[in-house]
């Protein structure tokens, strides 16, 4: 069985440990555990999903891969997936919402203590991710972001630590602000355009609720200012 990742997923598999024992929660179709352990960058995995039809999926992939002895498909919801006893070095979540991730890593967060490295992908809302990571002994070891059929994804990869991010890190992330790239740009271009079309929406008295969106939308210039 062949198997072809998405560029998103392209872009994750890079920030996974050589010869690391991989969580994949929301495994879906268990492409990305199944690519990695034919690739022989991971050792073992256990492919995570709550939901019946992606686990029916997942199993059925992963048994004509011929790879059921190094990938176990496991019906759990979040963390649920694994105990200490796996051994599991890494984790990946991707392609849900940011405050969702923040509250799978929050319901599962006594078992994060030996996993050295978290590779999450949020959807939306990474500020709250951050905010997260930040106030629970995460630092942000990387960010990247980029584009795949007209949306934009960013890739946050975390390990244990301390660290302290500015309001502007926590929305723009600390990383992605050192090194802009042409879809870090684009991404808040088009949220400029976004806000910047609710704004015009908005009547003049209301206007507790037009500084609230002027105050996002000039963040966003001075930063797109400093990025250009």
């Amino acid at each position: 069985m062949e198997t072809y990742l998405s560029k998103r997923l392209s872009r994750v598999a890079a920030f996974i440990p050589d010869q690391a024992v991989l969580l994949d929660v929301g495994s879906d179709h268990a492409y990305l555990p199944i690519v990695l352990v034919q690739q022989g960058k991971i050792t073992r995995a256990i492919a995570g999903e709550v939901v019946d039809g992606p686990y029916q999926s997942a199993l059925a992939n992963v048994a004509q891969s011929g790879l059921a002895d190094r990938i176990q498909v496991r019906l759990a919801n979040g963390l649920a997936a694994f105990s200490p006893e796996d051994g599991v070095t890494a984790i990946t979540i991707c392609g849900m919402g940011g405050r969702l991730i923040a509250e799978i890593l929050e319901a599962g967060y006594e078992k994060l203590s030996d996993v050295d490295r978290l590779i999450l992908q949020p959807n939306n809302r990474e500020d709250d991710l951050r905010r997260w990571l930040q106030e629970n002994g995460f630092r942000i070891r990387q960010e990247s972001i980029l584009e795949e059929n007209k949306k934009y994804y960013e890739i946050i990869v975390a390990e244990h630590g301390e660290m302290v991010l500015s309001d502007e890190e926590l929305r723009f992330g600390p990383d992605l602000l050192k090194h802009p790239n042409t879809s870090f740009r684009l991404k808040w271009e088009g949220e400029l355009d976004k806000l910047s079309y609710a704004l015009a929406s908005i009547p003049e008295h209301k206007q507790q609720e037009r500084n609230i969106l002027l105050t996002k939308i000039n963040q966003i210039k001075e930063v797109l200012a400093r990025v250009s």
